[in-house]
């Protein structure tokens, strides 16, 4: 009998599970080939967006089909900006197995989690100040799940309004981190070496003038062909450029308008499965500036699906 798997379950559910390595052996299978994740559908509506995402891994016992939704003028009707689901079948019958009613959580959580892989393997080796741009609710997952790769508690974030920022700041200090808040996103970049970008924007936020060598940016805002939280400059002086799917970010987020922009070609990319399989090099040295793309792949879908799946009696 299918399995309706309801929010709370599944938070009840998350405490318990260590989502690091099936994302991770994910993207790395995705980029081994060993995936099959086709074009992301899309609907652009006039006061949000919904994503469709699919897949299945090879060998694997299921696929899975996500929906998720943004609507960011949400909160001002109470509501919040994220919403979806997640269905998961068998691979070999097609059998409907679980509808997780997750209204986007398990999309937050999986960006929040390859955000934090992707700084696993291309921060600089010492951080010394983590700036996080943004200050909703993937703004708070990201610095919640970068604790299990930095020792680093010093935080800058970026805020539209002194009412976000002051709450981001009450929310993340008890976990532990020395937050400060800015309105100036070139304090960021100036003053921090890990940088997550978290934000809808259309105009780049951070800017290629006041980028430090050393620096890893991790942009996961950026998902559609028309939004940009990075400079395009800032790409063209990245030593390393890492997308989670070098076609997905073909078609959107950063890497897509730095190529259209003319500044970056597409044999300067490497992909984080590889990074991770260590088929393609990542950072070297501390002194250079990385970046990566995250636009979402299926792969973390089916991963923290399953998990959440296997652990929901």
């Amino acid at each position: 009998m299918m399995k309706i798997i309801t929010l709370d379950q599944i938070k009840a559910a998350l405490p318990s599970l260590d989502l690091f390595p099936a994302i991770e052996e994910g993207f790395r299978k995705y980029s081994a080939g060993q995936a099959v994740v086709p074009p992301v559908g899309e609907l652009l509506l006039e006061k949000g967006e919904v994503h469709i995402k699919y897949g299945y891994i090879q060998k694997d016992d299921y696929y899975v089909i996500k929906i998720a939704s943004g609507f960011y003028d949400n909160p001002q009707l109470g509501l919040s900006s994220s919403n979806g689901m997640m269905l998961l079948f068998r691979q070999q019958t097609g059998q409907a197995e679980a509808i997780l009613l997750d209204e986007g959580h398990l999309t937050n959580i999986r960006t929040a989690v390859a955000g934090a892989i992707a700084a696993k393997y291309l921060a600089p080796s010492q951080v010394k100040r983590i700036g996080i741009v943004g200050a909703g609710i993937q703004a708070r997952l990201q610095l919640g799940y970068l604790q299990d790769i930095t020792p680093c508690r010093d935080v800058l974030v970026w805020g539209l309004s002194e009412v976000e920022l002051k709450a981001y700041q009450n929310e993340m200090t008890p976990l532990g981190f020395r937050v400060e808040v800015t309105r100036e996103t070139a304090v960021i970049q100036q003053t921090c070496n890990l940088i997550v970008t978290t934000t809808p924007s259309d105009t780049p936020l951070l800017h290629a003038s006041d980028l430090q060598p050393g620096t890893h940016i991790t942009a996961v805002g950026s998902d559609t062909p028309h939004k940009q939280e990075l400079d395009a400059h800032i790409l063209a002086r990245a030593n390393v450029v890492v997308a989670d799917s070098i076609p997905q970010c073909l078609a959107r987020g950063e890497i897509y308008q730095a190529i259209q922009a003319g500044l970056l070609t597409q044999d300067r990319l490497v992909e984080l499965g590889n990074v991770i399989g260590g088929v393609s090099n990542g950072r070297s040295h501390d002194t250079q500036i990385t970046v990566a793309d995250l636009t979402g792949v299926a792969v973390q879908d089916i991963g923290i699906a399953t998990a959440v799946y296997t652990a929901t009696p």
